[in-house]
């Protein structure tokens, strides 16, 4: 859910945006407006690490390429349980 606020409200508010998307589990995302039209988004960090970390993925050609087979070998049943591949890789 994305909550809005005009730019001057969310001036006030600044210090305070990050318990407002801790507190209510309800928002993910403010947007900020300014002259009623979106100018910024305000998100957790962790949010904006899984968005940038996905795009850099779907952005790589060879890495799209391993996460397709990857999701195809599970749908086979291929995949190798956690705790085996912890001891395969002498975790």
């Amino acid at each position: 859910m994305t909550k809005t606020l005009p730019m001057m409200e969310a001036r006030k508010q600044l210090t305070s945006l990050p318990e407002t998307l801790r507190r209510d589990g309800e928002i993910d995302v403010i947007e900020i407006t300014r002259r009623g039209k979106p100018v910024l988004a305000v998100m957790p960090w962790e949010l904006y690490d899984a968005i940038a970390e996905t795009l850099e993925v779907m952005g790589d050609k060879e890495l799209r390429a391993e996460l397709r087979q990857s999701i195809e070998e599970m749908d086979k049943g291929k995949a190798i349980p956690w705790d085996e591949a912890k001891v395969e890789l002498g975790l």
